[in-house]
């Protein structure tokens, strides 16, 4: 069976950062530590997609080199990516419970999906924070 792929879309990963986000709160809500986890870094992945693709030109050609790079689970690699890296160390050093924050979340891995026990579900999941709270998917948001 083969796999349809269709393109992704900035505003399709703004709404999966949202959903993966909101899905990871009623995990943890619901004792499910692990999936919180997993579904809490697959949103701040997101997040920082919709950021690239924010910045991808719609009509040119593009780097097909930078292209490969964004395929890729590591969300240090797609911080600096998105050109926030600097962005988020100068914002850190005035709201330090970001940089708290993002640290939580940096360690975070695809392969976690595997993992049973010893994952942080909930520090993930406060470090993305929720609508009303100033985390990093507000902070990302704010810049997608």
């Amino acid at each position: 069976m083969s796999r349809q792929h269709h393109p992704m879309f900035r505003k399709d990963f703004q709404r999966l950062a949202r959903l993966r986000a909101r899905e990871a709160r009623i995990l943890l809500r619901n004792g499910c530590i692990e999936g919180a986890y997993y579904f809490a870094g697959l949103s701040i992945e997101c997040a920082l997609k919709a950021r690239i693709a924010k910045a991808t030109c719609r009509y040119g050609f593009y780097d097909k080199q930078y292209a490969q790079k964004v395929f890729t689970h590591n969300l240090e690699e797609l911080l600096k990516l998105a050109d926030l890296d600097r962005l988020l160390q100068a914002d850190a050093k005035a709201q330090p419970s970001l940089a708290g924050k993002w640290n939580v979340l940096k360690s975070w891995n695809v392969e976690s999906r595997y993992q049973l026990g010893g994952l942080q579900g909930r520090a993930m999941v406060e470090a993305v924070g929720n609508a009303g709270g100033l985390g990093l998917m507000t902070w990302i948001a704010q810049r997608w």
